[in-house]
């Protein structure tokens, strides 16, 4: 028997001014939160807010969903509160393609361009007014230094397409100049722990850029088997998953090839939309026709519409957060999450009013400018060893606020500077593989 809940609801509202965006929380279901529990679903089923995913993110409590024609949405499956994000307001055109957060700032691409949105303000770069080479994003991916890289499509000739970096304030483009990118779409950006960039192109296959050199892997020098690449993903290994339009799945452990496809393994279809890793290592890998496949290494499985609540065997995209639940963009039917055991949003061995965060994260402090103390918040996904310092200009630590394992949750601490000058300081937080430092001001 399928284990799963359909939820949907249908809205319609009058558009407001982006300048003057109302957030419009609107309660998608009449399920308690205890029934959802109680019911222990392994799929729940969200069409409420755009039948087209494209892209996810996660942001502390929040799942960002990038849809075709309904605008960008901001979903708490907590509550089960969201916002939606006319953009066609800003660019004419309602759909949203990849999606990366960098701290507050969320990184979006369309076919009009990039757009950053700080949480109160938008702003567009495309070809008129920034070194985009053109103005169809389909891949976002940020550095551990905080660069944007950026795929761009050229259209088939419209534009010239490429391949850009940008710190913020300069852009750098790859392009016709220094590498053959004219008319190939960038599909897909992976980094990986040395900061090597993992390139998934629709014509000139996998490409490795390591800041300065450039590395080409087609059919005709390696193992790949097509071409056209439409995802890579990279394991904690450092193994590159790289998933083709019609020549199935692919893994490079940077000397040797592995590929997987209908003939020879359970892969259910051979065109790869989309590759997401979870915690233990296992591939999930989205398929045009074949539903959602799973990979342990050894074993497959398949979900479908046939034996599963799977609600479309087209997928678009796949992201896992913190308490391991896929969130399953699909064609047509909406989006699907998915958790075998039981979808949870709560971690259920801590208090039931504690919410997960879907990610690390570090906020401001707050007040800043500060005298003599500050408070800092910050998140923890999953148990982890946490440390928080403070340090002054030089890079000399000055005090720990925090040095020990965190469960999952949201923290505060307070910071005391009463021995202190006034000045700027900085604080930085570590956890895992996450390390973020940001900015405060003690004036007296």
């Amino acid at each position: 028997m399928k284990n799963f809940l359909n939820y949907s609801c249908c809205i319609s509202f009058s558009p407001y001014r982006f300048s003057t965006i109302i957030f419009l929380f609107l309660i998608l279901f009449n399920l308690s939160f205890s029934n959802l529990f109680a019911q222990n679903p392994e799929w729940i089923i969200y069409n409420g807010f755009g039948r087209f995913i494209r892209a996810l993110a996660f942001e502390e409590d929040y799942v960002w969903v990038c849809t075709d024609g309904g605008g960008i949405v901001k979903f708490n499956p907590i509550n089960r509160k969201y916002v939606v994000f006319n953009i066609g307001k800003l660019i004419y055109y309602n759909s949203a393609y990849t999606i990366s957060i960098d701290n507050v700032d969320k990184w979006i691409g369309t076919e009009k361009g990039l757009i950053k949105f700080d949480g109160v303000n938008w702003t567009v770069y495309n070809r008129s007014n920034s070194a985009l080479p053109s103005n169809f994003v389909r891949a976002i991916a940020i550095d551990k230094s905080g660069n944007k890289w950026i795929g761009t499509d050229g259209w088939f000739g419209a534009s010239p397409g490429g391949f850009v970096k940008f710190d913020g304030v300069n852009w750098t483009v790859f392009n016709t100049t220094n590498l053959d990118f004219t008319n190939d779409g960038i599909t897909s950006i992976a980094i990986d722990s040395s900061g090597n960039i993992w390139l998934g192109t629709y014509f000139k296959g996998l490409i490795k850029f390591d800041g300065v050199n450039w590395t080409i892997y087609n059919t005709s020098n390696s193992g790949l088997p097509e071409n056209r690449v439409n995802a890579v993903a990279i394991d904690n290994s450092g193994n590159k998953w790289i998933g083709t339009d019609g020549g199935g799945l692919a893994k490079f452990d940077g000397v040797n090839w592995t590929v997987y496809n209908t003939t020879n393994s359970g892969l259910p279809d051979n065109l790869i939309t989309s590759i997401a890793i979870d915690s233990s290592g296992n591939k999930w890998i989205g398929t045009f026709l074949g539903g959602l496949a799973k990979f342990d290494g050894v074993n497959w499985t398949v979900y479908n519409t046939s034996n599963s609540g799977l609600p479309h065997n087209l997928i678009w995209a796949i992201a896992i957060d913190a308490l391991g639940n896929k969130w399953i963009g699909t064609d047509g039917k909406g989006l699907a999450v998915y958790r075998e055991g039981g979808v949870i949003f709560t971690d259920v061995n801590e208090n039931k009013n504690q919410i997960v965060p879907l990610n690390y994260l570090l906020s401001h402090n707050y007040p800043n400018p500060f005298n003599p103390t500050t408070k800092i918040k910050y998140a923890v996904p999953k148990t982890s060893l946490v440390t928080l310092k403070i340090y002054d200009t030089l890079g000399r630590e000055i005090s720990t606020l925090v040095n020990e394992e965190k469960t999952p949750g949201n923290y505060e601490v307070e910071f005391n500077a009463a021995d202190l000058p006034s000045g700027v300081y900085f604080y930085r937080m570590q956890a895992g593989n996450f390390s973020e430092t940001k900015k405060m001001v003690l004036m007296r």
